[in-house]
């Protein structure tokens, strides 16, 4: 392992009204109000950042978000903000990791996506220790398959290594097929991006950061006409 390892994390956030189309619904009992769908999509980004500034191993967090909300709400929570520069998720990361290496040019670097509610600060250790482990011993590059195995949640690039992120649909083949070696490890947390309705609710099983509890609760909750939020 290398000593006092440690990686700065860009973490890529859409607008809100266009983030995780296919949750529409899951925060106010399928309604699909807009308003009700931001609010789940904020919460995610936000419980997904809070893990991740109480991991030891984390550094600088440099979001990369045009939304004024995440903005606001993000920076709050120390990460800097940056513009996307609308080149597509893998451009956004390939930007950010260049944003935290014009300040630490000697920093290893890291992407981690934003729908990450279940996330513990000791799963994210768990896994930049194994990608330390993985760099002492030649590798460059290391990523965090997701709970089906095909995603990517988390992807690492050891210090002065490009990040070179292949993020899609088959991300995990294609970052295997990059030169990057996969990391094992339990880290459920990790693991459970929340992509639909059914993954929301196995997150919520482990056990989900405060904003987002906080959303599913209120759509529990009636309003004056007797509906449900």
């Amino acid at each position: 392992m290398i000593r006092g390892f440690r990686v700065d994390l860009v973490v890529p956030v859409k607008p809100l009204p266009v983030a995780k189309t296919r949750l529409r619904g899951a925060a106010d009992g399928g309604v699909g109000s807009l308003t009700a769908h931001t609010r789940l999509a904020l919460a995610l980004a936000m419980d997904t950042v809070t893990a991740a500034r109480a991991a030891r191993r984390v550094g600088s967090i440099v979001v990369i978000s045009s939304d004024p909300a995440v903005a606001m709400e993000l920076g709050a929570l120390g990460a800097d903000v940056v513009p996307d520069p609308s080149k597509g998720l893998n451009g956004a990361l390939r930007h950010g990791a260049r944003v935290l290496r014009e300040h630490e040019p000697a920093c290893a670097v890291a992407a981690l996506q934003a729908d990450l509610p279940a996330l513990r600060p000791d799963q994210l250790d768990g896994a930049l220790d194994a990608a330390s482990e993985l760099f002492g011993s030649g590798a460059t590059r290391a990523f965090c398959a997701d709970e089906p195995g095909t995603g990517t949640t988390l992807l690492v690039a050891a210090p002065g290594i490009e990040l070179d992120p292949h993020f899609g649909r088959g991300s995990a083949a294609a970052h295997l097929a990059s030169g990057a070696e996969s990391l094992d490890g339990e880290w459920p947390g990790l693991r459970r991006d929340v992509d639909v309705t059914a993954d929301l609710e196995q997150a919520a099983a482990l056990g989900i950061g405060p904003r987002t509890r906080a959303v599913l609760a209120a759509r529990e909750q009636p309003q004056a006409d007797g509906r449900p939020l």
